[in-house]
């Protein structure tokens, strides 16, 4: 479930957000700051540019609030200035020329299980083909809608997204070729490490 399904705020609040409150603007922040920066850090896999787009988004949203004419639309409405600085960020050609992180072995081998291996499948993707698969899997975005975000048609994402998960299982495949049995593999790695330790 996307965490902006979870954030509530009170359609008052929202009222004196349009209105300029200074409280309302700091309540509504705190209701969706983690969302925000959730999704940014998922899609552009850097600490520091989702720091960025969390704050642009809260600028933006606080500049534009008195445009904003639904009062129970203010999450969608965050979340669509959210996905639109992060777009903004992908296609930077400074964004497009960085190196990929590399894969975190020492979190690969710590037991914790799925989620890292979700995060660093969705982390080989293109910023693209994640941002695609963030707004269709988990925020719920239906074709249409992404194609519209990105400035194309909903075939554009069901492309994506197809390519999206051929790619994820490979990526799959590939990682249980090369461990088939998890377990064994985080053994290894704890008896390499005490080994290369007691050197």
């Amino acid at each position: 479930m996307s965490a902006f399904a979870r954030a509530r705020v009170h359609p008052a609040v929202v009222q004196r957000l349009i209105r300029g409150d200074r409280a309302a603007q700091e309540a509504v922040y705190r209701a969706y700051a983690d969302a925000v920066y959730t999704l940014a850090r998922r899609v552009l896999r850097d600490e520091g540019l989702a720091e960025e787009a969390t704050q642009d988004t809260f600028v933006h949203m606080i500049e534009r609030a008195g445009k904003l004419r639904d009062v129970s639309a203010i999450g969608p409405w965050i979340r669509s200035i959210a996905v639109n600085h992060c777009l903004m960020r992908l296609r930077s050609p400074w964004h497009r020329r960085r190196a990929p992180l590399p894969p975190d072995e020492e979190a690969a081998a710590d037991g914790t299980g799925g989620a890292l291996d979700i995060e660093r499948a969705l982390g080989r993707l293109s910023g693209q083909a994640r941002l695609v698969v963030w707004m269709h899997c988990v925020e719920g975005y239906t074709h249409q809608e992404i194609g519209k975000a990105f400035g194309r048609s909903a075939s554009f994402s069901k492309s994506q997204l197809a390519r999206a998960y051929r790619a994820l299982a490979e990526n799959q495949q590939d990682a249980k070729a090369r461990c088939p049995d998890r377990r064994k593999a985080i053994q290894h790695h704890a008896r390499t490490a005490a080994f290369a330790s007691a050197l």
